[in-house]
């Protein structure tokens, strides 16, 4: 089994959250810290794109809240600096619900090199492995003016999972993401008090 990298995505401008979801705060720990220790577990390298919010080492897109195409980029190009050239799994801040089991399983999953869950009919592009050449198509989309990820989809060899195939080791909540006030309270998530 090749080596897979981990890419931890603590940069989004946070909007509908009013507060920086990496610092938010579940089960004693900040969002950040738990993602990138999981993350750290089932992977080596992993790094952080974004402020430094976890306690992995960190690098930013450029521009900063580029989005996850560009973080993706960034990430590639970091990894191959550091001489890292295989695939990646990406995970996003605000999937707290994602646990080792299921990284594992992403990590590992035979066939293509870029492997996409689907859940009720969305694709998870920020719960995902990347393979090498998505990694260096990212770059050259974001060089092209290109912003969304999904359309790295349209270039790369990929696979689609369906919940057949991901449900022996995660549930749809797995992937449920904290984009509001009202999503943090149903997951325990402690919000700062605003002044």
């Amino acid at each position: 089994m090749a080596p897979t990298a981990g890419i931890l995505l603590t940069g989004g401008r946070s909007r509908r959250m009013g507060a920086d979801k990496a610092s938010l705060v579940l089960d004693g720990e900040t969002l950040a810290v738990r993602a990138g220790r999981r993350l750290a577990a089932v992977c080596d390298p992993a790094l952080e794109l974004g402020d430094g919010a976890s306690d992995l080492p960190h690098v930013r897109e450029s521009p900063p809240g580029a989005g996850p195409l560009a973080a993706l980029a960034a990430a590639g190009s970091a990894l191959r600096a550091r001489g890292f050239a295989g695939p990646a799994l990406m995970l996003a801040v605000d999937l707290p619900a994602v646990d080792e089991p299921l990284l594992r399983w992403l990590r590992d999953r035979p066939g293509v090199s870029t492997v996409v869950p689907r859940v009720d009919g969305r694709l998870q592009p920020v719960c995902a492995r990347y393979g090498t050449d998505a990694l260096v198509a990212a770059e050259s989309l974001v060089i092209g003016g290109v912003r969304a990820l999904h359309e790295l989809f349209d270039v790369v060899e990929h696979e689609v999972l369906d919940e057949t195939e991901w449900s022996a080791v995660a549930t749809s909540r797995s992937f449920l993401d904290l984009d509001t006030p009202a999503d943090a309270r149903r997951f325990g998530v402690r919000l700062p008090r605003l002044a």
